[in-house]
């Protein structure tokens, strides 16, 4: 399962979209929806396999894979795993995941502009951190409502589908409800030989 959930972060993470005001690029990142599934922890160790993968096709770089797998695999994925946790009992699971899926992406690039401001101007990075944020809103906002919308999707068809697998999220099926079955019409249950 862990594999499938690093090969799912890969794929939905691979998808870069250009930031020239941060010198940056947007993204989906997907470690919500891992960490449903899996936990977060497994997922701060696969987001580094999966940013360490992305250096060969251009993405990132060897020298950011800590930065990134900060933001992406650390904040991203505890911040969306602790809102799944927070709504799954108070709305559909559709919501619940979904919410997490939005709010992972938001947080993770909400570090991600703190992360540029500190690093490239230490003196006054409150005076960077807006103009980042700036920098990333006009890609990463519907970005993160796609990733509301996939992680929801994807979440309650693996719930309708697999329950199995949603044992890392706290999630139980609802009971079914049981029949009884009676054995007949209720008569005298078979021929009386006359």
């Amino acid at each position: 399962m862990l594999a499938l959930m690093g090969a799912a972060v890969l794929v939905i993470s691979v998808w870069h979209i250009p930031v020239p005001v941060t010198g940056s690029s947007s993204h989906p990142c997907g470690t919500p929806m891992a960490a449903i599934i899996v936990g977060p922890f497994p997922v701060a160790a696969v987001s580094a396999i999966v940013l360490f993968f992305q250096t060969f096709v251009g993405h990132g770089g060897i020298t950011t894979i800590g930065a990134n797998d900060f933001s992406m695999g650390i904040v991203g994925a505890f911040t969306g795993y602790g809102t799944w946790l927070a709504l799954r009992g108070r709305t559909s699971i559709f919501w619940a995941a979904g919410m997490a899926g939005l709010i992972g992406d938001v947080m993770t690039y909400v570090t991600a502009a703190f992360e540029l401001a500190v690093s490239i101007h230490p003196e006054a990075w409150l005076n960077y951190i807006g103009i980042f944020m700036l920098g990333y809103l006009p890609t990463q906002a519907p970005l993160a409502v796609l990733e509301l919308v996939f992680t929801g999707l994807v979440i309650r068809y693996i719930a309708d589908t697999r329950p199995e697998m949603m044992k890392w999220a706290g999630w139980t099926p609802p009971a079914k409800p049981r029949t009884v079955a009676t054995g007949g019409t209720g008569g005298t249950g078979g021929a009386t030989g006359e």
